[in-house]
C-alpha cells in the first residue's frame, strides 16, 4: 500500500468535509474539475446514474445553484441553515492509473437544525484527478445507506 498517497487522498477528503461543514462553500466549488459529476443515488445498489432518479446528479452548473441557495436564504429547506458535522473513515484506495484515484470511505453526517439531530451514514466514493500538490474531486458518489427508505429530509446535500 502506497502509505505516501493515502495519506494525501485522508488529507484533502477531510479538508473537503472540513470546508462544508463550515460553510466555506465557494471555496469547495474550486476542488472540483470543470466536468466533475456530484451524485448521491436513490439506489444505493445503482451503478448507472445517468438513465436512473438520484437525489442529485449535479454538475458544476447544478453545484454552483446548490451552493447559491444555501446561501440566498431563498430555500425554505436552508432556513435556518443546518449546522452539520460529518466523520470520514476507512479509506481504501480502489484504483489508482496515472493521475487519477478511486478511494471509497465511510461518512457519517450528523445535521442539527430547528432542535433536531439527523444522522445520515453513508459509502462515498472519489474519483479525484491529482493537481499539483493536491487533488480535484472528478466524481463524488454518496451511497446513503437508507437511500431506498423514507428520509426525513436532506438538506444539507453537498
Amino acid at each position: 500500500m502506497n502509505t505516501n498517497l493515502i495519506s494525501q487522498v485522508c488529507a484533502f477528503i477531510w479538508q473537503e468535509a472540513d470546508m462544508l461543514d463550515h460553510g466555506e462553500f465557494q471555496p469547495w466549488l474550486d476542488l472540483w474539475t470543470a466536468d466533475g459529476l456530484y451524485i448521491i443515488p436513490i439506489d444505493p445498489l445503482e451503478t448507472d446514474f445517468l438513465n436512473t432518479l438520484n437525489y442529485a446528479y449535479d454538475n458544476h452548473v447544478m453545484r454552483a445553484k446548490r451552493v447559491y441557495r444555501l446561501g440566498s436564504g431563498e430555500s425554505i429547506s436552508t432556513v435556518p441553515t443546518a449546522r452539520t458535522i460529518r466523520t470520514t473513515s476507512r479509506f481504501r484506495i480502489l484504483a489508482e492509473a496515472g493521475d487519477r484515484v478511486t478511494v471509497r470511505c465511510a461518512q457519517n453526517l450528523c445535521e442539527f437544525k430547528k432542535e433536531t439531530i439527523r444522522h445520515y451514514t453513508a459509502d462515498v466514493t472519489f474519483e479525484l484527478v491529482k493537481a499539483g500538490d493536491s487533488f480535484k474531486i472528478d466524481r463524488k458518489i454518496i451511497r446513503l445507506i437508507n437511500a431506498d427508505d423514507a428520509l426525513q429530509g436532506i438538506a444539507y446535500i453537498i
